[in-house]
């Protein structure tokens, strides 16, 4: 694979953050950020290919989301199940808003790229005698098609594997480094990306790592709430880079609540353990302070109905209760069962004085997933030439309103794989272009001016938000964005959102002042402009479909709501509010319509 030699231009909006200019560089074919699932297996095939790869990863390369994934990966892989019937149950739990086309390509092209993760090094839990894969259900599925490894460890395999696979491989990676801002070549192609090491050595403080494609598998943004099942580097700075730099994103408004996360107490905060679907899929009951299992009568598959109607079963027995949390029995389990199948959760459990193979365990529902993201098409480009995105960062259109449990590290696997086929086609993949895309042209390239932003110092543009505004920004919108929403919490939220801008952007103009440049800093300003847009999105969908719950709108709209939001960033840090016309989604070149800017 060829790279353009020359420097890309660093193209720096008012929107960029605030930071120091580059104090080293280095070049690559692909730079990949991010290193889950999606991340590692778009490195490995593009390496394989022969393109020179670096991987830039927030913490340690296995210090990602994937590796807290407990209960599996999802593909008809068992006797009996087809592809069409794994396409027919995540059409259901994504309550109309599915991509059909992307449903398709994910569930036909997810048996064989889970064999090829399995030849990469994964391994499985398998049945002692036959050797073939165990496989399990959960709240959606009406097959066994969840293979798992380690009983309740599947994600920390997956990267087990996949880790000592790209070490293997000797593949450039650049740990403890949040990336920052995109970079653009004269031609408006994305170039690289600036990022800042945290600690010494080769590389440290603010650098760029120059390439001719760049693939966001950044995770999740659990973090904008006060509790989740996300890791503490899940801040959305995937999704913050890709709207500063012009792409669009879309059905932000659907997160994921986990319906059964381990209750911790009214002040828990952070990141919460998981207390995994397959828990229920092998039978576990949800059930009230006197017993009584709640969700019966209110889905054909009790416990086992997709997340978003056992989230608000959940929510609405503790609000008949007047409870903070209900309670999960699997006391049937047995000790051997609980040790052999549940190791993790079982060690968890205990660890916080909860004992499930002798008591109920206490749960309630916390943010878990983010169904939406940067939109691609089938190839993961987005609408940036030369951005690719995967795994949870992206909205490929196979989730919907509501993704069906563990699909997420298939579609990671699958469209990480399109995406690799796609940059070593031709290099560089431009959105929206028929067949694959060519290097910049000598005539493209230019000398960069080296800023990722306004100077840390200067006055003007946008302002960056104090460590503290984090705290700030998860009460908000745990409180006015949860799992229940109304147009009145929104509209609070919303506000009030506002006014944390308004405050640091006021200092700035009086004293030309803003806070210190650093990672605290930058992962607060990155969570407000991603909590901005959800709220924006929440706000404009009037009706309840899949984990979006509103309220005042308690019935699903299909003439008026079956249909996608899409939002991008104008250069004044307005957001620009857009509905698609249907439930599929356009290519990325084509004109959306019915316009709707809010500030």
């Amino acid at each position: 694979m060829t790279h353009p030699t020359g420097r890309p231009e660093a193209v720096a909006p008012a929107t960029a953050l605030r930071a120091a200019a580059p104090g080293w560089a280095t070049e690559a074919d692909v730079v990949v950020v991010g290193s889950g699932v999606a991340g590692l297996t778009v490195a490995l095939r593009c390496a394989a290919a022969g393109a020179r790869v670096t991987v830039v990863t927030k913490a340690r390369l296995d210090d990602g989301s994937t590796r807290w994934a407990q209960g599996g990966i999802a593909a008809a892989l068992g006797e009996g199940d087809t592809p069409e019937q794994h396409l027919d149950d995540t059409l259901v739990a994504g309550a109309g808003l599915c991509d059909e086309r992307a449903v398709r390509t994910l569930v036909t092209e997810g048996p064989d790229a889970v064999r090829r993760l399995i030849a990469t090094g994964a391994r499985f839990d398998a049945d002692d005698d036959t050797g073939e894969i165990l496989l399990t259900r959960e709240g959606g599925h009406h097959r066994r098609r969840i293979a798992h490894a380690g009983g309740d460890a599947t994600g920390a395999e997956i990267s087990r594997a996949l880790v000592e696979a790209v070490r293997e491989a000797g593949i450039d990676t650049v740990e403890n480094a949040l990336v920052l801002d995109l970079l653009k070549n004269g031609s408006g192609r994305a170039a690289g990306v600036t990022l800042h090491v945290m600690g010494e050595g080769r590389r440290d403080g603010v650098g760029a790592v120059r390439a001719g494609a760049v693939v966001l598998a950044t995770g999740g943004m659990g973090q904008i709430f006060s509790a989740t099942t996300n890791p503490a580097v899940s801040t959305g700075d995937g999704v913050a880079l890709a709207l500063r730099a012009g792409a669009e994103v879309s059905d932000l408004e659907f997160v994921q609540f986990h319906p059964t996360v381990l209750w911790l107490g009214p002040e828990a905060e952070g990141q919460q353990p998981l207390v995994s679907e397959a828990v229920r899929g092998e039978g576990a009951h949800l059930v009230d302070a006197d017993g009584v299992r709640f969700m019966r009568g209110q889905h054909e598959l009790a416990e086992l109905a997709p997340r978003d109607i056992v989230a608000k079963g959940i929510t609405r027995r503790m609000q008949e209760r007047g409870a903070e949390h209900m309670y999960l029995d699997a006391r049937h389990f047995g000790a051997r069962m609980w040790e052999r199948r549940f190791p993790t959760i079982l060690a968890a459990c205990r660890a916080h004085g909860i004992d499930p193979v002798t008591e109920p365990i206490p749960v309630a529902p916390a943010a878990h997933y983010a169904s939406g993201g940067v939109r691609t098409d089938l190839h993961g480009r987005t609408t940036v030439p030369g951005l690719y995105a995967c795994g949870e960062v992206a909205c490929t259109g196979v989730h919907g309103a509501n993704r069906l449990a563990s699909n997420s590290l298939l579609e990671g696997l699958v469209f990480a794989e399109r995406i690799a086929e796609d940059i070593t086609a031709g290099a560089a993949g431009a959105a929206g272009a028929e067949g694959p895309a060519r290097p910049a042209t000598a005539a493209e390239r230019t000398e960069p001016d080296e800023r990722t932003g306004p100077d840390e110092g200067a006055p003007g543009g946008a302002p960056l938000l104090a460590s503290e505004a984090r705290y700030e920004i998860q009460h908000i919108m745990t409180h006015g964005a949860g799992v229940l929403r109304s147009a009145e919490s929104l509209a609070r939220a919303a506000d009030r959102l506002e006014r944390v801008h308004d405050e640091a952007a006021a200092q700035l103009r009086r004293d030309g002042k803003t806070a210190e440049p650093g990672v605290e800093t930058w992962e607060a300003t990155n969570l407000h402009l991603v909590a901005r847009v959800l709220v924006a999105a929440a706000l404009r969908r009037e009706e309840t479909r899949g984990c979006h719950w509103r309220e005042d709108r308690p019935a699903r709209d299909d003439a008026a709501w079956r249909r996608h939001l899409l939002v991008t960033l104008g250069p004044d840090g307005a957001l620009d509010v857009r509905s698609t016309d249907s439930e599929a989604f356009p290519p990325p070149t084509t004109p959306r319509t019915e316009t709707e800017s809010r500030p």
